[in-house]
């Protein structure tokens, strides 16, 4: 088992240069608690910036700071003062974090900051494919290093590599607007396995890469040609631990040993038997929905005046990016709003909003935490939330009242809080006094369930399950019952070619020998395919057939001079070598008539359909259109037909598309036509899609047959994609040079 590589933007740990040397000190945050458990107890490599501009520190300084956290099994990146700026200011914190939390008018879609996140991300993925051994597991951390996954996989293509998003995914409605979508979707689908907080930024990301990329989507899985890519859902949870035993600690507590914090709280808590405090922490951040909580405890005290005197808001505001704008505005505004309602309410001896712009220590975390009888917490947009989950650990006494928004991605798992609309400043009202009013044994068994919850699916358990998934991804081919065409098993194929006294190649068109393309008569074969297939045509004692869904008039077009065997309409129409073409099977086509219209009918109902019709088949062609409302027209169709068609038929699944044809044809009946009596002592088959399973079974034993495309099939082997295909049959046209 190989060492797991960690990758993040920033490095667990504060540097500080004291004389000549540094200090490392960790930093806090459920991030890094959780990594941290996979960092210290395997063999584990973190790489990250260090949190040092590579041009405040001259070579005798930073070559020491490198070798000391190498010894720490840190690796450091090395990025200047300017590479921060325009990278982690660029396009992570003005474009992806805005875009993301669906805050598109804070977006700024800018090609320089593109450059330096994909030149950054280049920096990130060298440092890494660097460190790479054999075995080992890479595991990129959120939004700043999307690009990292696919850079890593061209560089190292066995690796196992997992990606997790730590922050939301955003319906396809907005992720389009982002000017380099393929690009970022691409990046992320070079991991095995990607994780998300939530089952709907999991289904976000789907329907992304459906309707962006078009790729082939399984469920949880992304077909990506010969791999195939997890996407799940982790929770994240906290050190629960930690926080539960703190608050023991605290409520032990001499008075002599309570902070001013504490002190200070709890003469809030004697100035009336009834008395609450409602606590709310946050980041500054637009996307906390700081101002909307705010006005909704003014319009809580406008509504329930009794409580005027009673109640009070705590707000903790912890400094962020000060010098961004949008980030000016909103202290502005908050600072505003907070006076603004202490202005309207306060009376000499009670002020109905205590405002902390600032970070505290962990004990008076917690002190907070503890005192607070309600919390608040409502953000527009959250991709988990970690302190709703903190203050619920922390009430050991089972009391308290959690209020939390329904758009934190925490509210999937603590359903039992108050849940609200941030949106909706009334309803928030009404909470804080539902809240308020809540008996204690219903705050209990609500708080209860949700203990239980947060003490087993920990931060840690949220590390070690993202783990084992992954690690279970690192098992090779067999999961799927074939065997990779590797490069000792082309050479074992290669030698029995040129052994061979007479043999026979049988290879599919489309998705074998071309690409797929949204208008079929575009997927035309390249010079170079053409070229291979007349080499092969020439070698002695070889037939080469081709083997299609294709009619014989788009075959006849681009292989009618070759002098090999066409296969037309998976069967129908057979042409050996420079003879007439054949017809095989019955001539009836009446069916046709009954089945057409209800082709129309849905081609009516779906933009981007459109009907191919053979001389033996219809085909209804959906690559254009949405791939969400061609998953429900597919499903619908075959359906009506099944229930239409008679036994003589059958509906095939196609790559995007659903053709009706004469059960009697089939590639399988045509193979076997071939080959029968004529003693090849080779058969090499290539195909990738389900007409292409009945040759597989239809041919002798002694046949290689080759999916292309990692997928369960009948076939001995898998070929990754057409590349390799064209690479091998140009091996086989050069064998007797």
């Amino acid at each position: 088992m190989g060492k797991t590589i960690i990758v993040s933007n920033r490095l667990p740990i504060r540097i500080t240069k004291v004389d000549n040397s540094f200090e490392f000190t960790p930093t806090s945050g459920g991030l890094a608690t959780g990594l941290h458990s996979v960092h210290k107890n395997k063999n584990s490599l973190w790489v990250g910036w260090p949190g040092i501009g590579s041009d405040t520190l001259n070579q005798n300084e930073w070559e020491p700071l490198k070798k000391s956290l190498i010894d720490n099994d840190y690796c450091p990146v090395s990025l200047s003062t300017e590479e921060i700026d325009d990278f982690y200011y660029g396009l992570p914190n003005k474009c992806l974090w805005p875009l993301f939390h669906y805050f598109i008018e804070f977006s700024i879609f800018n090609k320089a900051h593109w450059e330096s996140y994909v030149e950054v991300n280049e920096k990130f993925s060298k440092a890494v494919i660097e460190c790479i051994e054999p075995g080992d597991t890479v595991w990129v951390q959120d939004y700043q290093l999307m690009l990292c996954p696919k850079m890593i996989r061209d560089a190292c293509p066995d690796v196992t590599i997992g990606f997790f998003l730590h922050i939301p995914f955003p319906s396809f409605e907005i992720f389009r607007i982002f000017p380099w979508r393929e690009a970022l979707l691409e990046g992320v689908l070079g991991a095995d396995l990607i994780g998300f907080h939530t089952y709907d930024y999991e289904r976000h990301f789907l329907s992304s890469v459906k309707r962006i990329l078009r790729k082939n989507v399984q469920f949880n899985r992304v077909i990506m040609g010969s791999r195939e890519v997890v996407v799940d859902t982790f929770p994240m949870g906290i050190d629960y631990t930690k926080f539960n035993q703190a608050a023991q600690t605290h409520l032990a507590q001499k008075q002599t040993e309570k902070s001013e914090l504490k002190i200070q709280l709890d003469v809030h808590i004697k100035g009336a038997d009834d008395s609450k405090l409602i606590l709310s922490i946050d980041r500054l951040d637009y996307t906390k929905g700081v101002i909307n909580r705010i006005k909704a405890f003014d319009l809580f005290l406008d509504k329930y005046p009794e409580y005027l005197e009673k109640v009070r808001l705590v707000m903790l505001t912890v400094p962020s990016r000060a010098d961004v704008p949008e980030y000016k505005r909103l202290k502005k505004e908050t600072d505003e709003v907070v006076g603004r309602i202490n202005g309207k309410y306060a009376t000499v001896n009670w002020t109905p909003i205590w405002y902390y712009y600032r970070s505290m220590d962990f004990g008076d975390l917690i002190d907070l935490y503890m005192t607070s009888d309600i919390a608040m917490i409502t953000p527009v947009r959250d991709g988990m939330n970690l302190v709703a989950k903190e203050f619920i650990a922390t009430r050991v006494d089972g009391d308290g009242v959690l209020i939390l928004s329904e758009m934190a991605g925490a509210s999937k798992e603590l359903h039992e809080a108050v849940l609200v609309n941030p949106f909706d400043r009334n309803a928030m009202a009404d909470a804080i006094q539902k809240a308020i009013v809540m008996p204690v044994e219903e705050q209990k068994k609500r708080n209860s369930s949700m203990q239980k919850r947060l003490s087993r699916y920990t931060v840690n358990y949220w590390a070690k399950e993202f783990m084992e998934t992954l690690e279970s991804k690192a098992t090779p081919n067999e999961e799927i019952g074939v065997v990779k065409l590797s490069d000792q098993i082309v050479s074992t194929v290669v030698e029995s070619f040129q052994q061979a006294a007479k043999k026979m190649l049988l290879l599919d068109y489309d998705g074998t020998l071309v690409e797929f393309h949204e208008n079929p008569e575009m997927a035309v074969p390249d010079e170079a395919v053409l070229n291979t297939i007349k080499q092969l045509t020439l070698l002695p004692n070889t037939d080469v057939a081709i083997v299609s869904g294709r009619d014989n008039v788009f075959l006849e077009k681009w292989f009618g001079n070759l002098g090999l065997t066409l296969v037309a309409e998976h069967g129908y129409f057979v042409k050996e070598h420079k003879q007439e073409w054949v017809i095989k099977g019955e001539a009836n086509n009446q069916w046709k008539k009954d089945v057409m219209p209800i082709m129309e009918a849905f081609t009516d109902r779906t933009p981007g359909t459109f009907i191919e019709e053979k001389t033996k088949s219809l085909v209804w062609h959906y690559r254009k259109t949405d791939p969400e409302l061609a998953d429900e027209r597919v499903v619908e169709l075959k359906t009506v037909l099944s229930s239409l068609i008679s036994d003589n038929l059958s509906i095939m699944d196609m790559d995007k598309a659903l053709e009706v044809v004469n059960r009697q044809i089939s590639k399988g009946t045509a193979v076997s036509e071939l080959v029968s009596n004529k003693n090849y002592d080779f058969i090499l088959c290539l195909g990738d899609d389900v007409t292409d399973e009945n040759m597989f079974t239809s041919l002798p034993s002694h046949a290689t047959t080759i999916k292309v495309g990692k997928k369960k099939t009948d076939a001995k082997y898998y070929i990754e994609d057409i590349e390799h295909v064209k690479s091998l049959l140009s091996i086989l046209a050069d064998v007797n040079e």
